[in-house]
């Protein structure tokens, strides 16, 4: 039996054991890369799991349709979308909480992140937010089933940081509030 197929989507610096990275920045783990939201170097029902995480949100709410009907189609029947993106209903609880505090949301909000490409060093930043209600509707009207929250520490990428595990306070992963909204779909 073959290895199952893992795509790590916008991995950036980040290299998964066992996962094909696809990103579009220039580091020596990359396998693929490629914007993520076309994956013609797979054919349909090919991946088990594909995992993206903080990356979705740099595609704007007209993009995100398309993008997650590209990966259903990528993925194989019963194969798993792992998303992890800002969680705007954390985000202003965060700023409830520390009296408005507006420097603590704006970089997960708006994100700013660059990459080097083939036309070289280039800012990309998010162009939209979701809360648990708008990326489920997303998810479904995308095909997607069994949409639901998941938790980071029960995933095979678990012991790799990333902003899944993003928290405020920084690191305070047992007391802190967390951050990012992780979200599982079935195709």
């Amino acid at each position: 039996m073959s290895e199952p197929l893992q795509l790590h989507l916008g991995c950036g610096k980040r290299f998964f054991p066992g996962f094909v990275h696809i990103d579009l920045d220039d580091f020596a783990h990359i396998d693929h890369r490629t914007a993520i939201d076309r994956l013609p170097m797979f054919e349909d029902d090919t991946a088990d799991l594909i995992y993206c995480c903080h990356a979705f949100e740099y595609f704007d709410r007209h993009e995100a349709s398309r993008v997650l009907q590209e990966w259903r189609r990528v993925l194989k029947p019963d194969g798993i979308l792992r998303l992890a993106v800002p969680d705007f209903a954390a985000l202003a609880e965060l700023y409830r909480r520390t009296g408005g505090q507006l420097d603590l949301v704006l970089g997960p909000l708006f994100g700013r992140m660059s990459i080097r490409d083939s036309d070289g060093e280039r800012k990309l930043y998010h162009k939209t937010t979701y809360d648990f209600p708008s990326l489920e509707r997303l998810c479904r009207q995308a095909g997607f089933r069994l949409v639901r929250t998941y938790d980071w520490r029960h995933t095979s990428h678990a012991h790799h940081d990333d902003f899944s595990q993003a928290y405020y306070p920084h690191m305070d992963k047992t007391q802190g509030l967390l951050l990012s909204l992780n979200v599982e779909a079935v195709k």
